[in-house]
């Protein structure tokens, strides 16, 4: 659960700063400087918020690991292989379904903009 949780909040703080980085570069010279600022200061906030993050991720990675290890002694060693493939997968998993949601809500904003300028 953690696991999802981590995965979860890199993927979606991951996103909110390329959009704002995105944001950032397409300002044209005339932007006002307020609005420049409080880009910058939500990019500076989301900076720093991935990086605790990833020191989330990386606790959870070393908790999983010991529970690995706990789990090693208990199972015979083609269930553990099974455990272990679980465990990568799921990240894998995790990232690919939020990619898939998010597309998915692209193309229904794509469908509703083409529905308005009919």
């Amino acid at each position: 659960g953690d696991l999802d949780k981590v995965v979860n909040l890199l993927l979606s703080l991951s996103g909110r700063l390329a959009r704002v980085e995105t944001a950032l570069g397409s300002l044209g010279p005339h932007t006002p400087a307020e609005d420049k600022l409080a880009l910058r200061e939500k990019q500076r906030l989301l900076v720093a918020q991935l990086e605790d993050a990833k020191e989330l991720k990386e606790h959870v990675g070393r908790r999983e690991e010991a529970v690995g290890a706990m789990v090693a002694r208990y199972l015979p060693a083609e269930h553990l292989q099974d455990y272990q493939h679980f465990v990568k997968m799921k990240s894998a998993l995790i990232a690919e379904q939020r990619e898939l949601e998010e597309k998915i809500k692209l193309g229904q904003e794509q469908l509703r903009c083409l529905r308005e300028s009919l």
